[in-house]
């Protein structure tokens, strides 16, 4: 009876995770797609298939202008293959192109202005960030946000805070000279800059004076995975201190912009760190990793929760695009860049070599990412069963 009741737990744990997933990355993945697919359109350009998912058609139908919308049988991606594209990477088929009538080439993607093909590929990118900012921006308007004043109650004993000269009642006002306007404000630039020093701008009695903190590395594992963040010991207001604010549609969007960009720069500082020896790789997450998040937001956020989630992908997966990855749009936009300095296209084989070492870079991300999954989620059970 213990194994049937662990095997209906861990069914039942799978289909939790694995539905909202779908959702999240299927609303990312669409939009994503769909910013390609409307922008060829409008510069002219022929799509033959539009999918969501890779490998065999479970269904699909055609559009009056031949454009194939399926329904593909593997999650975990999709594409729009335009008319002169050897496949759904836009790659281009050359020989494809020299076959096609002057009226054919006037629609396929390759024989395109640079301007417009260019504009082609951001276009996915773009329509994640947008995707963000409008549900970053629309959750803001709706629900407004719960802000407590950025004002220290404790310090902790020989923390870094302690160190710098944080008294209880200080009121943090700015860090390296950015404005802060409440204490989460404040845990948010420390979290991302452990180990570096910051000058901290207090109001301690009616005056301004500047504190200088190096904020300690931590560590936590939570449901969501393995974190590593900045932190300076200080305790803030209690939750009843916090107060509902509510923002006009103008301070929304700006916030939504805000929040996009603070996913940015998080991820990119993140990305300098790994680059430079100083952050580890174990934070990086694949398919695995983002199924279990999509669960544990779905079990304690609901439906909110998971739109956040997906405002969080969609900023994820557009900045990952933009890598110059050959493969991915970034890479293409690094071809049309040699391009345009060229006056002419990279040659076929390179283009060809930059597309296999593209798609080498991008199969040894997934392998990694994934095996990091697996270890986190067996760090996990092992540390549920402790």
């Amino acid at each position: 009876m213990d194994f049937l009741n662990a095997m209906g737990g861990t069914a039942t744990g799978f289909f939790g995770a694995v539905i909202p997933f779908l959702i999240v990355l299927s609303i990312v993945v669409f939009v994503h797609e769909m910013g390609h697919f409307l922008v060829g359109r409008w510069c002219g350009v022929g799509v033959h298939a539009f999918s969501l998912g890779f490998g065999p058609e479970l269904f699909g139908f055609n559009d009056r202008y031949g454009t194939r919308w399926k329904l593909s049988a593997v999650p975990l991606g999709g594409y729009v293959k335009f008319h002169g594209d050897a496949n759904g990477a836009s790659v281009p088929d050359p020989a494809a192109v020299a076959r096609m009538s002057p009226g054919e080439r006037a629609t396929s993607f390759p024989t395109q202005s640079l301007p417009k093909r260019a504009a082609i590929v951001a276009a996915g990118p773009i329509a994640n960030f947008l995707l963000a900012i409008a549900l970053f921006s629309g959750a803001i308007y709706l629900n407004g946000r719960y802000e407590t004043p950025a004002r220290v109650e404790a310090v902790v004993p020989d923390s870094a805070a302690a160190r710098a000269g944080f008294q209880p009642g200080d009121v943090i006002r700015a860090i390296g000279g950015s404005r802060i306007s409440s204490f989460t404000d404040m845990q948010r630039t420390v979290s991302g800059a452990a180990g570096n020093a910051l000058t901290i701008t207090v109001e301690r009695n009616g005056q301004t004076q500047d504190l200088v903190a190096v904020p300690e590395s931590k560590e936590d594992v939570t449901p969501f995975g393995r974190h590593r963040f900045g932190r300076l010991g200080i305790q803030g207001p209690k939750a009843a201190d916090a107060k509902l604010v509510h923002y006009g549609p103008v301070d929304s969007l700006g916030l939504g912009v805000y929040e996009t960009y603070f996913v940015v720069d998080r991820t990119v500082d993140y990305i300098g760190k790994l680059l430079t020896g100083r952050e580890s790789p174990d934070q990086l997450s694949g398919p695995i990793g983002i199924a279990r998040v999509s669960g544990e937001v779905a079990k304690v956020g609901g439906v909110g929760g998971l739109i956040g989630l997906v405002a969080l992908l969609s900023v994820s997966i557009g900045l990952l695009n933009l890598f110059p990855v050959p493969l991915l749009d970034g890479g293409h936009l690094l071809f049309y860049a040699f391009e345009a300095v060229r006056g002419r296209p990279l040659s076929e084989r390179t283009q060809e070599i930059g597309f296999r070492i593209g798609l080498a870079l991008v199969l040894f991300l997934m392998l990694f990412a994934a095996w990091n999954d697996i270890l986190n989620l067996g760090f996990s059970w092992r540390g549920r069963g402790t």
